[in-house]
């Protein structure tokens, strides 16, 4: 068993990332004990990797432990290595100063896994959250496994032998379904490399992503932001970003794309810190 102590030189709201985690029912995200159980894939091999927080907001430490080393993606997936400072800094002369008060140090925490992040983003295009979750959960614990109390989403490869009758059992729609198969072939056939993706600009990224069936402009910012950790993405459709803003700035009807457009350019080059931000002031 491997295990390391992480100590980081700054602040670090550990306490939201577990929040924000616990939103979703398939993490084992353990508030009380401070601790979460990751899926990390290593080198095509499932691991499941726990991290509990040991140290302080302002002194924090973390106790790591799996099967085998798997810093360097635990590190990546929790921003380990982000220098916070000069966002805040950059906010705290915006509109957003408040947010980045109440939520100050709160880092943009990566989905485990990036195919999960796409299959995730499709399934949850034009659904309410609670049900969202809820087909989520079951395409999960139908197609994907479970190891050490931790649940693995379906591979590319099991996904894309999925019948579509089968997911419309499910309640997924002809069309997500579609969508959700004919994302896996286009990976399993080698025409989408998504570990290729990492080390192409934001532009090239959805120059790959836009001509899939299922994948629009909401999805390829979801994506940029939350599997690569980009930091400057403002998705202005997102209806969870237009009611954030409009409670913050307290205005009777959501914000126009012309409102939102100056938030943009306000909060640029962070603008995905203020989105994550924008977010959590709702959740």
């Amino acid at each position: 068993m491997w295990r390391e102590t992480v100590t980081l030189d700054r602040p670090y709201n550990f306490e939201q990332v577990l929040q924000r985690l616990a939103l979703n029912p398939l993490n084992a995200a353990d508030i009380a004990t401070n601790t979460i159980k990751v899926p990390v894939w290593q080198d095509g091999r499932p691991v499941v990797a726990t991290v509990q927080g040991t140290g302080t907001f302002e002194a924090p430490q973390f106790l790591v432990s799996a099967s085998e080393n798997v810093r360097e993606r635990v590190s990546e997936i929790f921003g380990w290595s982000t220098e916070m400072a000069e966002v805040h800094r950059h906010f705290a002369a915006t509109s957003l100063q408040p947010l980045f008060e109440r939520f100050a140090h709160t880092p943009l925490v990566l989905e485990f896994d990036y195919f999960d992040c796409l299959t995730r983003c499709i399934i949850h295009q034009q659904l309410n959250l609670k049900f969202a979750f809820t087909l989520t959960d079951r395409f999960v614990k139908q197609y994907g496994f479970e190891q050490e109390g931790v649940w693995f989403g379906p591979t590319p490869e099991r996904t894309a032998a999925i019948p579509i009758e089968e997911l419309r059992e499910l309640q997924f729609s002809q069309r997500k379904a579609e969508y959700l198969t004919g994302l896996a072939q286009h990976i399993v056939s080698g025409k989408l490399d998504l570990e290729e993706l990492r080390h192409l600009s934001d532009e090239e990224v959805a120059k790959r992503l836009l001509p899939l069936r299922g994948i629009g402009p909401w999805t390829v910012e979801n994506f940029l932001m939350f599997a690569l950790g980009r930091p400057n993405l403002f998705p202005k459709a997102d209806i969870g970003i237009q009611r954030a803003v409009q409670q913050l700035f307290g205005l009777e009807q959501k914000p126009d794309q012309a409102f939102l457009a100056k938030l943009q350019e306000e909060y640029n080059p962070y603008g995905s810190y203020a989105s994550l931000y924008l977010w959590r002031s709702i959740e």
